[in-house]
């Protein structure tokens, strides 16, 4: 060999996988998170205590909202008195409008609100376990 004369290259190394190929490593519609919550591991422990936080997080608040709803209804039915003079008759008509036209469309929408946060958290933790 001359100095003007680079060494002589070798052929690359030929390495050799033996590891499981990618498609075989899980089976067809496996779900690392359905796995981890049916082996009861904790990260599944994680997942599930995950959804149920969300769940009691919108039972809370809708719970908050119907406790501020019907705590304020003594207030309001103390509102005609008020506003009324003594001589007239009972503020009965009053409280029948303020329950059925104010109260209770609004205990519906709060009902509405919560069964919709439900479902919606129910449905992302189905696609969290399925793995979609």
């Amino acid at each position: 060999m001359s100095a003007d004369q680079p060494p002589p290259q070798r052929p690359p190394r030929r390495e050799t996988v033996t590891g499981v190929p990618r498609g075989a490593r899980r089976p067809p519609g496996h779900a690392p998170a359905r796995s981890e919550i049916t082996e009861q591991t904790t990260l599944g422990a994680t997942y599930v205590r995950s959804l149920m936080r969300s769940q009691l997080r919108a039972a809370m608040v809708s719970l908050g909202a119907l406790a501020l709803l019907v705590g304020s209804l003594p207030l309001l039915f103390s509102l005609p008195e008020v506003f009324t003079a003594s001589d007239l008759p009972s503020p009965a008509p009053f409280v029948w409008a303020a329950l059925g036209v104010a109260v209770y469309p609004v205990m519906w929408l709060i009902a509405r609100w919560y069964v919709r946060r439900a479902e919606r958290n129910e449905r992302a933790f189905g696609k969290l376990v399925e793995g979609r």
